[in-house]
């Protein structure tokens, strides 16, 4: 039997070594989440995420990305993905959509984790509250996201304030784009003026705005894209933008929704391509449709549907688009990308550029290295060179 002191010394041997243990699982652990793991992620950062209630989720993501605490590349992006919209240069085409980074808090940690283009808001112009919590809402059997979130935003004077910097040049932090997506008050008396104003704010931040005509959380929102009211709307907005004193001034699209009758697509077309006032479309919101294939319980919540079964309809209204326009608008294709060979049906039916939302909530950051992998790779396959060439060859093989 071992004395005493004997006995001391190896239980201070044990408690050393555990602390060593410990310490190098920590470390690790802390390694692969920054570095990006994609199995460290899968098998216990997202789960954990999960016990979270959404919108807590949402938050602490935001913040984690506005502090930095997020994964970086660790690889170049493939030369192929490089592309050109809007004489701007993207180093890939998978950006971030509108929703995520409402208030732009975090665009340059965002812009660290590999996308090419991140899209901060919707902001309005005086700031608002939001639609009464609880108003996120997963559908894990889906891999979707239902929200009700009603515009909640920090207002213009606030959101520019953290965004003022991208005005000198060259531009200060992360390369990489960003655009600002405009929206209006609830209670707002003169919407089109909503819009106007944030033309003014932001004109001068954004690399492309968008004037968001179609989320269906706020009252009387999509009725903005009737043919008239829309007729309208650019008219005005696109004056506006024209004034700017810039040499270059930001590219102005408009956000639609998937929710669209054949002859809405036919009217929104007509506008958008007169006169060249619009230079593209975001394709595109959320559904109020709720596909026979959803699962889960909370597929009864009211708001708009994101996600994998948004993902065909979206992808159809892409393709209906592009044909309309003749392919003379650039367009961004959002909805249910969550591989890269969702992102490239979006591009071959018609986008130049795509974004993802859903797919970062249920994957993590691990999941844009992983499109953008798979994308180059099925480029390559097809032999093209470059996302431009990708763009549309749906329709080019019918015609």
């Amino acid at each position: 039997m071992a004395s005493p002191s004997a006995q001391s010394k190896n239980m201070k041997k044990l408690m050393e070594m555990a602390i060593v243990i410990g310490g190098g699982t920590v470390f690790y652990g802390i390694y692969a989440v920054y570095s990006g793991n994609e199995k460290m992620y899968t098998n216990v950062v997202m789960p954990v995420v999960k016990l979270l209630d959404a919108e807590t989720a949402h938050n602490f993501a935001v913040k984690a990305a506005k502090y930095k605490l997020v994964p970086r590349p660790r690889v170049p992006d493939p030369a192929c993905l490089q592309t050109r919209v809007w004489d701007r240069e993207f180093s890939n085409p998978i950006g971030l959509a509108a929703g995520f980074d409402k208030h732009g808090e975090a665009v340059d940690g965002l812009l660290k984790m590999g996308f090419g283009f991140v899209e901060v808001g919707s902001v309005t112009p005086l700031k608002q509250p939001g639609n009464e919590k609880p108003r996120v809402f997963r559908l894990l059997e889906d891999e979707g996201i239902i929200n009700r979130y009603g515009f909640n935003s920090d207002g213009h004077d606030t959101v520019y304030s953290r965004l003022k910097f991208r005005e000198s040049e060259p531009r200060v932090g992360a390369k990489g784009c960003m655009g600002v997506n405009l929206g209006k008050n609830k209670l707002s008396a003169y919407p089109v003026d909503d819009y106007v104003q944030g033309v003014k704010k932001f004109g001068k931040v954004a690399d492309y705005l968008v004037v968001n005509i179609s989320s269906p959380n706020t009252p009387g929102l999509r009725e903005m894209q009737g043919r008239e009211q829309l007729e309208n709307l650019i008219h005005v907005v696109s004056l506006e933008r024209n004034k700017l004193r810039l040499t270059r001034k930001p590219p102005l699209l408009v956000k639609i929704a998937p929710d669209l009758s054949d002859k809405d697509k036919e009217d929104i077309a007509a506008v958008v391509t007169k006169d060249n006032r619009v230079d593209g479309l975001v394709i595109s919101n959320t559904t109020v449709s709720r596909p026979h294939s959803l699962q889960s319980l909370n597929k009864s919540e009211v708001g708009g549907l994101s996600g994998s079964p948004l993902k065909d309809l979206a992808t159809t209204t892409i393709h209906d688009m592009y044909r309309l326009t003749e392919g003379k608008l650039p367009i961004i294709g959002v909805g249910g990308i969550s591989s890269g060979k969702d992102a490239y049906e979006k591009i071959k039916a018609g986008a130049c550029l795509v974004q993802i939302y859903t797919a970062l909530i249920y994957q993590g950051p691990p999941v844009i290295a992983r499109i953008k992998r798979e994308l180059g790779e099925l480029i390559r396959k097809d032999g093209y060179t470059s996302v431009e060439e990708a763009v549309g060859v749906d329709h080019k093989k019918k015609s």
